[in-house]
This record gives C-alpha cells, sequence and structure tokens, in this order.
C-alpha cells in the first residue's frame, strides 16, 4: 500500500519587522559646532590657575609682610628722631615706606602670572582653549589688578595703623583727614596694581621669569633712581618719567627730600600711559607669536 504523497507545507513568512530608524541631520542645524567659552568662563579658569599655584600664596604673603611690617618697624625705630627733628625728613615721607621693598612682590606676581605658564607649557593649552588671546591677557589683568588693588589697599592700611601707633606716642602722628593720607593708601593700591601690569607685559614680551623680572627690576628700581644722577633739566625729567618714580608719587604722602617727582596723579596718568603702551605691544606680540 503506498502512501499518498501530501504537498509540502509553504515555510512560514517572516513576520516584518520595522528597519531601524534614521536619524537625518542637518549639519546647518542639528550638528552642535566648537562651543568658544565667554569671557566669564576665560575669568575662572584665570581664577582656578592663579589660586592653585604655590607663588601666589607666597607673594602676597611676602607684600604684606615687607609692606605692612617694614613700615611698622621703620615708624618704631625713627618715631624719636623724628620727634626731635634730627632726620630732616618729614613723618609723612615714613607712613608708606613699606612699598619701596613690597612692590618687588607685586612684580613677581605679575611675572609670574605669564611666565610660569611658559616654563610648563601651559600656555598651548590656554590658547588652543581660548583662540582669541586678548580674551586671555584681559581675564589675566583682570584679575591680577584686583587682586593687588585689594592686597595693596589692606597692606597700606595695616602699615598705616602699626607705624602711626609709633609716631602718635612722640607726637608727629598723621590722621587720616591729614592732607594725601587716603589718596597715598588708596594709591597704594592703584600703584602695585598698575606694577602688576607692567609685569605681566613684560612677561607676554620676554617669556622667560628670571629675564623679565630682572629687567622689571631694573626699570623700576635701578634705572629709575640712577637717572637722578643725570645732569641738568632734562636729566630731571628723564627720572621724573621713569615708571617707578612717577608711579610711585600716588602712593606716597610726601616724597623724601632729594628726589624730584611729580604732582601724585599726574605723575600716576603718565604711569598708566607708559604701562597701556607697553602692555599694548605685548599683546600684539602675543598674538602674532607662536605660543
Amino acid at each position: 500500500m503506498s502512501a499518498t504523497p501530501t504537498a509540502s507545507a509553504a515555510p512560514p513568512r517572516p513576520a516584518s519587522t520595522p528597519g531601524p530608524d534614521v536619524v537625518r541631520l542637518d549639519p546647518n542645524r542639528h550638528v552642535p559646532g566648537v562651543r568658544r567659552p565667554g569671557f566669564a568662563q576665560v575669568l575662572h579658569a584665570e581664577w582656578v590657575k592663579f589660586w592653585t599655584v604655590r607663588s601666589t600664596g607666597w607673594s602676597l604673603g611676602l607684600l604684606f609682610l615687607l609692606g605692612a611690617g617694614l613700615t611698622t618697624l621703620i615708624c618704631w625705630a625713627v618715631a624719636e628722631d623724628l620727634a626731635a627733628g634730627d632726620t630732616g625728613e618729614s613723618p609723612a615721607s615714613f607712613i608708606t615706606w613699606g612699598l619701596l621693598f613690597s612692590q618687588l612682590t607685586a612684580l613677581a606676581l605679575g611675572t609670574l602670572v605669564v611666565t610660569s605658564e611658559y616654563g610648563t607649557g601651559m600656555i598651548r593649552a590656554s590658547v588652543t582653549a581660548v583662540p582669541r588671546r586678548g580674551r586671555v591677557v584681559a581675564a589675566k589683568a583682570l584679575l591680577l589688578t584686583g587682586v593687588l588693588f585689594v592686597a595693596g589697599v589692606v597692606t597700606a592700611v595695616i602699615g598705616y595703623l602699626g607705624g602711626n601707633w609709633f609716631l602718635d606716642r612722640e607726637g608727629v602722628g598723621l590722621a587720616l583727614s591729614e592732607d594725601g593720607v587716603l589718596r597715598a593708601l588708596l594709591g597704594n593700591g592703584l600703584y602695585l596694581a598698575g606694577l602688576g601690569l607692567f609685569a605681566l607685559a613684560l612677561g607676554l614680551l620676554i617669556r622667560h621669569t628670571a629675564a623679565a623680572l630682572t629687567i622689571g627690576m631694573a626699570l623700576v628700581l635701578v634705572v629709575g633712581n640712577l637717572a637722578y644722577a643725570l645732569p641738568g633739566t632734562w636729566g630731571e625729567w628723564v627720572a621724573k618719567l621713569m615708571p617707578g618714580n612717577a608711579g610711585g608719587s600716588v602712593a606716597q604722602v610726601a616724597p623724601f627730600s632729594g628726589g624730584a617727582v611729580l604732582a601724585p596723579w599726574t605723575g600716576f596718568a603718565v604711569f598708566c600711559a607708559e604701562v597701556a603702551v607697553l602692555l599694548l605691544v605685548a599683546v600684539l606680540a602675543f598674538r602674532r607669536r607662536d605660543a
């Protein structure tokens, strides 16, 4: 008996499955471009870099110690002689005396803000993240001047309070209401902030810590004082226009005898113009040169 052949059942057709989702992107609308950080983000980044290096704390600590500490110390040392009239100087000349040394730390801090990044190679990362180099310089300058202004005013006020206590005991103290005292305390912050910008510009131009710091100190302290030895009226004007002599007058209640200086606000205006020219040259060089 033969089996009756049966027709083989047709294989089941697979159920239709939906194809993969296809997302079509318009490159002009849906693909995000490179987000360039705004000035607030750049300023925040500079803030973090500024306060995470040890040199910042050391520099500001030395600025306070030299500015306030030495002012108090010198007033203690000369108070009796000032009262007796043996020094030939006004007590007002000593009330911000520590500025002579605290300006060194302002120069160092302003230099290191830039040259420390060149030394470690961090400057390449900075200009890669922020292609607009002028924005980087502006953030560094704003942060540096703000910190140095506050530090300079606080240092000057503490130095005044400490030094004036010894002067008052000898009857030659200065009240805050006396002519030039408040201006000098405020001017201490303004001058140190300007010196920081001056050093920052040198750092951008020279890109080497030791060289930039040496040139800055030489121009402010050494050449500025040697210029008084130049003969004639022209020599006197050269000395008056040197950065340290022009800018420092706003931070003094009264200058020491033997050194002609410009009027306080006139000298500070000249100093600001010198710093602005140097900073402009530095920014142009920073934009054109490789990091």
